[in-house]
């Protein structure tokens, strides 16, 4: 066991996040054991469950810091055409999910059902759809809705879609990306004002 080293609460909540962080990135859920958490991080284990309970507890925390810092690196900026912002946006989460591939499919197929996770989730998706809703040329507010539905279902067509793709990659990470950016456009062209990719067909520049 690393020397123990004295940290204030919050930067011991942090140290055992990150420990946290890489083995249930590194390993399978179920392969990940408490008493390894402590024992890297250098702590005993009364300790690490004076922070998470439980591995659940842990696996939750871990999640939403990963959620909360998705959002932040998603920037949707009005600046950028809305292909380059969907670029970006997939681009983030996709590297993300290659990274940390084993904590992806633990909240997608081993906790899925898993009440505070798919709140994590959730709230994650939500989010990512009230910001593409802020930055479409929506005709009216009448088209708002129907907009809205239609980013719901997309968003988690992308989550499902981007889950088989980490079990079995039947395609390019390109292709993916590419696959759910047309998805998106294809269904929005009816709803909205103005053609948001006129230049899109299948990939940039096709």
């Amino acid at each position: 066991m690393p020397p123990r080293q004295r940290l204030a609460p919050a930067d011991r909540r942090a140290q055992l996040l990150a420990v946290g962080a890489r083995l249930f990135a590194a390993h399978p859920y179920a392969d990940v054991l408490m008493e390894e958490v402590a024992e890297q991080a250098g702590v005993s284990r009364a300790l690490l469950y004076r922070h998470f309970p439980s591995k659940h507890a842990l696996f939750a925390a871990v999640y939403q810091q990963a959620a909360d810092k998705l959002l932040a690196e998603t920037r949707l900026d009005p600046a950028d055409s809305l292909v380059e912002q969907l670029i970006q946006g997939m681009d983030v989460h996709l590297d993300y999910f290659v990274a940390n591939r084993n904590a992806v499919l633990a909240a997608n197929r081993v906790l899925a059902g898993d009440p505070v996770i798919q709140t994590i989730m959730t709230n994650e998706l939500d989010a990512l759809r009230a910001r593409l809703l802020a930055v479409l040329p929506l005709a009216d507010e009448s088209a708002r809705e129907a907009v809205s539905g239609v980013l719901k279902s997309w968003l988690v067509f992308v989550q499902v879609l981007c889950v088989d793709w980490l079990t079995e990659e039947t395609c390019t990470r390109t292709q993916l990306r590419d696959v759910c950016i047309g998805a998106v456009l294809g269904a929005l062209r009816p709803l909205l004002a103005e053609d948001p990719a006129p230049g899109w067909t299948t990939t940039p520049g096709a």
